[in-house]
This record gives C-alpha cells, structure tokens and sequence, in this order.
C-alpha cells in the first residue's frame, strides 16, 4: 500500500474526520468552513487544561531562567505537557514531508511548548521523547538552522538569549496583514498551530484590556509569564493603524465570550 493510500485510511478513521464529513455533507459547510468549525470546536471543547490529549505526555524540563553550567540534580525544574504526536495534523506534515519532515516539524513544536510552560528543552531531551539518537537530532537542528530556523534549545538560548520565537514571527506577520497561507508558507507551521498562537495572543490582549494583570493571565491562560510578556511586547511593537485594525476585527469576535473570572484555574 503507498504512502499516501495509507494517510488516506488513516484521516477516514479519525474522529476529527467524521465530524468534517458531518459538517460538509449533511450541513452543507465548504470544507474549509468546516476546518475552520473544528478547529474552534476542539478549543471549546478541549480548551487548554492539564488534562493531556491523545499524543501528548508529561515530562521535566529545566526552568527557562534556570542558570547553566550546574549539575541537573540542583537546577530548578519545570513539568511540561508536550505533545509528540499531533494525529491528524502530523500526518498531514508527513504526507508533504515525510518522516524526516515530520521528525522536524515536531523538534520546532516541542522547543516552543516548553518556552510557552516556562522551560527549555536540551537536545539530548528531544532525542529522548523522540525515540531518535542524539546524532539524528543534531542533524537536524542543524539542517534546520542552515534555514534560519531559530531552535530556542536550552544550548541556544545559554549563547543568545531567548530570541524571537517562531511564534512571535507568526504574530507579526498577522497583524502585518499576512494571511495563514502566506504565513504557513514563510514560517512551515502548520495552519492549526498558526490559528492557536493567534488565538492566545489575542486572548492576551483582551485580557489585558480588561484589567487583568500579568501574572493572573498567565494563570486564565494557561501560559508562562515570559510568553504573556512577549505577546504585550509584540503588540507593542506593532500599533501602527493597519495592525491595531487588525487585531480589533478579531477582538470583536472574542467580545461575545464571557471573561473568565478572577482567581479561576
């Protein structure tokens, strides 16, 4: 059986993909109407709670503020949620990439969970979840710094600082008027992890908007206190007319949901 036959079983047995085929055939929806419903939908549903999804696991990472050159028993650790597989989106990745592609894919999907939860992640730590030899990983943070590729690994982040993120690139092409295609095609991420990033740093800002401090959005959101300030600083950066246009149209789309109250976990 080919490659692509098999990833077409594989979408047709998803739960993900019966609720599509609901969507477009009984209801009429375009698909990408209905990419778009599911995608809102598994936020509704699956929101951003501890609770691990399907392809996700728990791991200890050291805290991003945590200082190098010490022994890992006495640095300061971090419990994340990674998620090393995605389901239907990594498969999409590795129906245009294949496994090597997709291998990749989820090194730059791990090293940005782990800043978003307030830790920072090693390559001898990406070997491990990935079940790939430290050569193997090495070889691939390489090939993908040789495209400009920022790998915010505990060894990078030692030399330069925490950088800017591949998320904080998505922001700003967003706000500069870019749409998911465009920023799919520039960043490689996928269009789902571009409308989450999207999402949360839009959340950010309406919380902010009403009074909220920092570190208590941090905990509504689910994020690390760096991460709440790098949206704000984002926004920051980008009030030219066209960007603040922008970010209110979606605004006004998140001013119908009720804020989350005060103290909430």
């Amino acid at each position: 059986m080919s490659d692509e036959n098999e990833f077409h079983r594989l979408r047709i047995k998803s739960p993900e993909q019966k609720f599509l085929q609901i969507l477009t055939q009984e209801y009429r929806y375009s698909p990408r109407v209905a990419e778009a419903l599911l995608g809102e939908a598994q936020t509704c549903l699956m929101g951003k709670s501890e609770q691990m999804r399907p392809g996700q696991m728990r791991t200890m990472l050291a805290k991003t503020n945590a200082p190098v050159g010490r022994a890992l028993e006495s640095i300061a650790l971090e419990e994340v949620i990674w998620t090393v597989d995605a389901g239907q989106e990594d498969q999409a990745v590795q129906q245009q990439t294949g496994k090597q592609g997709l291998r990749r894919y989820r090194i730059r999907r791990l090293l940005e969970e782990a800043l978003d939860q307030g830790a920072v992640a090693t390559q001898e730590d990406l070997a491990r979840i990935l079940h790939v030899s430290l050569r193997t990983i090495k070889r691939d943070c390489a090939a993908l710094q040789a495209q400009q590729v920022i790998l915010p690994t505990r060894g990078y982040l030692k030399g330069v600082g925490r950088g800017q993120t591949h998320k904080a690139q998505i922001i700003r092409h967003w706000l500069q008027g870019k749409t998911y295609d465009q920023i799919e095609l520039h960043t490689r991420h996928s269009a789902s992890s571009i409308q989450r990033y999207i999402r949360a740093f839009v959340q950010v800002v309406q919380l902010q908007r009403r009074g909220y401090p920092e570190d208590e959005i941090a905990v509504l959101l689910q994020l690390s206190p760096s991460v709440v300030q790098e949206y704000l600083s984002i926004l920051q950066e980008n009030r030219t007319p066209a960007c603040l246009e922008r970010l209110e149209s979606q605004l006004e789309r998140f001013s119908q949901v009720a804020p989350p109250k005060k103290g909430a976990r």
